[in-house]
């Protein structure tokens, strides 16, 4: 849960992959603990993202059903690091509230 020094910011990603770049870049660049980054699917539908990458690459059945989600709690001086984690990481949409 944010406060007033953090704010919560999560971004959209295409594939798996990209959204486990991201996560990587918010651990090593801005050093947010892995336990407080969270992947989820942007939709109801489990999902792998909308395009294949990695193992799903390779697989008829992957579960393509929307983009993923990474978010966390960032602190307020953080924030422009990680937008720029999360835009190298592949993002499509970047939000902070």
């Amino acid at each position: 849960m944010s406060d007033d020094s953090t704010k919560t910011m999560w971004a959209t990603f295409a594939t798996r992959e990209a959204a486990d770049r991201a996560v990587e870049h918010l651990v090593q660049q801005c050093g947010i603990a892995r336990t407080d980054v969270f992947v989820e699917p942007d939709t109801d539908a489990n999902t792998a993202g909308t395009a294949p990458s990695g193992g799903d690459a390779t697989r008829a059945d992957a579960p393509l059903h929307g983009e993923i989600r990474v978010s966390a709690d960032i602190a307020r001086f953080d924030l422009i690091k990680a937008e720029r984690a999360f835009r190298h990481a592949g993002a499509r949409n970047v939000k902070a509230q």
